[in-house]
Formats: structure tokens, sequence, C-alpha cells
């Protein structure tokens, strides 16, 4: 059983977040034109921006955390129950 298509304005919001929290070099910037073509609102837009690069921003800390543990011989798993993610600093949920 096939699933139904996605519509295309998800699979751009989806290819926007992937490119800008992957630092892609297109940024994903076609997509803001697709979908602003589908009628997606500005401030979904920006509120999709803003978690991807909340969430690029978190990878990047929690890996230079982790490099600094080990170079400096402290390195310890991470912590039972710790949260998968936090908000962005408007509040917005990344989860």
């Amino acid at each position: 059983m096939n699933a139904p298509a996605l519509h295309p304005s998800i699979v751009a919001l989806v290819s926007l977040a992937a490119n800008i929290a992957s630092n892609h070099p297109k940024q994903g910037l076609c997509q803001v034109d697709r979908l602003k073509g589908y009628g997606v609102s500005q401030e979904h837009i920006d509120a999709v921006i803003e978690i991807a690069r909340h969430i690029r921003d978190e990878a990047g800390e929690t890996l230079d955390f982790s490099f600094d543990q080990a170079m400096s011989g402290t390195a310890s798993p991470v912590a039972e129950g710790e949260a998968c993610c936090t908000p962005t600093a408007s509040g917005q949920s990344c989860c």
C-alpha cells in the first residue's frame, strides 16, 4: 500500500528546514519562493527558519561540548532523561 503523496508545500517546508539545519550552501532559498507561491504565510516560513536554525545551532553546541569533553578526558554519556531538544528563543518547539 502506497502512502498518499505529501502536499508540495509540506515537501518545501521540510526541504527548507533540512537545507538550513544542514548548512547546505543553497540555504533553501528556492523553497522560500515556492512556499510563497503555495500561499504559505510569512509567519509560518519564519517559524520553520527559526526552528531549523535552532536545531543547527544546538547540534553544533552539542558536538563542540562532546569534543571539548573528549579532549579534556572527561567525556560522559548523555544523561538519561535529558530533553531531546529545547525551545527556540521565541518559544517555538522543535520536537
